[in-house]
């Protein structure tokens, strides 16, 4: 069974002459140990696609289901619980709370899911050191760089057993060799067993991907089928 299907998908903003349908009448899916890129222009709906997905956002018609589980029939309290224990998503912007450490930001949500705190500081320190910055633990995000900022959000959205990783161009702040790492991050996960969807402009990091998808004004207008990664970039 697929972790993400989108069915018919429309998202619909404003009204009257300011409408403007953002995606339109998108169909998806993504299953188990498959990660999908997705690229286009700006305004193509890359990011509302992303929103939908990690239900940040509700469409306007059509269906979205996360582990066969519809997330328009759930409650705020459930669909927030969905979320914290099943969905990774890295934001462009971060999103980290200033006035947490980086073990603390990437422990909240699973303490917010029920984990002991001693338990999910563990498992926050593990994913500090999963994305090579373990000595950040203690740290708080004004501290530190962007860079160094996108790694403990990527670590927040590895933490746990997390089902469906959503990434939006995940390593924007990075240098291509740390952009490189992350890339192997994210494919590691999704080879044991998650799901994908990463938004990217970079073509070397969609060769990461199992399939790209290329969007123009909400619609899917090409997909294309990538070799195994190891096969695209092995010396």
């Amino acid at each position: 069974m697929s972790i993400l299907v989108l069915e018919a998908v429309t998202r619909t903003h404003g009204s009257g002459d300011g409408q403007v349908e953002a995606l339109k009448h998108l169909s998806l899916t993504v299953a188990p140990g498959e990660l999908v890129a997705v690229m286009g222009p700006s305004g193509s709906g890359k990011s509302t696609l992303l929103h939908l997905a990690g239900g940040l956002d509700q469409p306007t018609s059509g269906r979205v289901l996360v582990e066969g589980t519809e997330l328009g029939n759930l409650s705020r309290k459930a669909l927030a619980q969905l979320r914290r224990r099943w969905i990774g998503y890295v934001f462009q912007d971060f999103n980290l709370i200033p006035a947490l450490t980086a073990a603390e930001n990437v422990a909240l949500p699973r303490e917010l899911d029920g984990v002991p705190a001693r338990k999910a500081r563990k498992e926050a320190v593990a994913a500090l050191a999963e994305v090579g910055v373990p000595e950040l633990a203690d740290r708080f995000p004004d501290d530190m760089s962007g860079g160094q900022q996108q790694r403990i959000a990527i670590a927040r959205a590895l933490v746990g057993e997390r089902r469906l990783v959503l990434a939006d161009e995940p390593t924007g702040a990075l240098d291509s060799t740390t952009g490189e790492a992350v890339m192997a991050l994210l494919r590691a996960r999704v080879d044991a067993g998650a799901a994908g969807v990463l938004v990217t402009h970079d073509a070397r990091h969609a060769a990461w991907a199992n399939r790209v998808v290329f969007l123009r004004d909400g619609r899917v207008v090409d997909e294309s089928v990538y070799r195994a990664p190891e096969d695209v970039l092995a010396p």
